[in-house]
């Protein structure tokens, strides 16, 4: 199949490829269809998250675990359910990344991670019941400084 996307013009993917999302994306509950494709030399830590259904709804998606080692994502357990998997650590996650102008100004949402069954390709983006994390962390935060230690 071909879908025309926002950052990487018309693309050739296979249905097996798809991210379904039961409940959409926060605000855009009707897209429930999604496709996760890493940006060129981006080593697996930067993706697009684009609709399918829509060609120009592509989202800049985030390995939190590249920004925040310590990264510490929790489910409830309906949550945990709806994904059918024991724990979280069954589950792959994402994080929504704000590109803003200028890009020292984009923020990452580490509290409402997408979290993704990499076995039925099922996600959901979730809330975090945690004050550890939150909506708008700025990306400047994860900046590496000359000897590659995060500030």
């Amino acid at each position: 199949m071909k879908v025309q996307t926002k950052y990487f013009g018309e693309i050739d993917y296979e249905s097996d490829e798809c991210l379904t999302f039961p409940n959409g994306l926060f605000g855009f509950e009707s897209e429930q269809q999604f496709l996760l494709l890493p940006f060129e030399g981006s080593i697996g830590t930067l993706f697009c998250l684009q609709s399918i259904q829509t060609p120009s709804l592509a989202f800049i998606a985030m390995d939190p675990f590249a920004l925040r080692s310590d990264y510490m994502p929790a489910l409830r357990p309906a949550e945990l359910k709806a994904l059918d998997v024991p724990d979280h650590e069954q589950l792959c996650y994402y994080v929504l990344c704000a590109i803003k102008k200028p890009v020292s100004d984009s923020t990452v949402n580490l509290k409402c991670p997408i979290a993704i069954n990499p076995q039925t390709l099922t996600a959901y983006q979730v809330i975090l019941e945690t004050d550890l994390y939150h909506m708008r962390h700025p990306l400047a935060e994860f900046v590496q400084d000359e000897e590659g230690v995060s500030c």
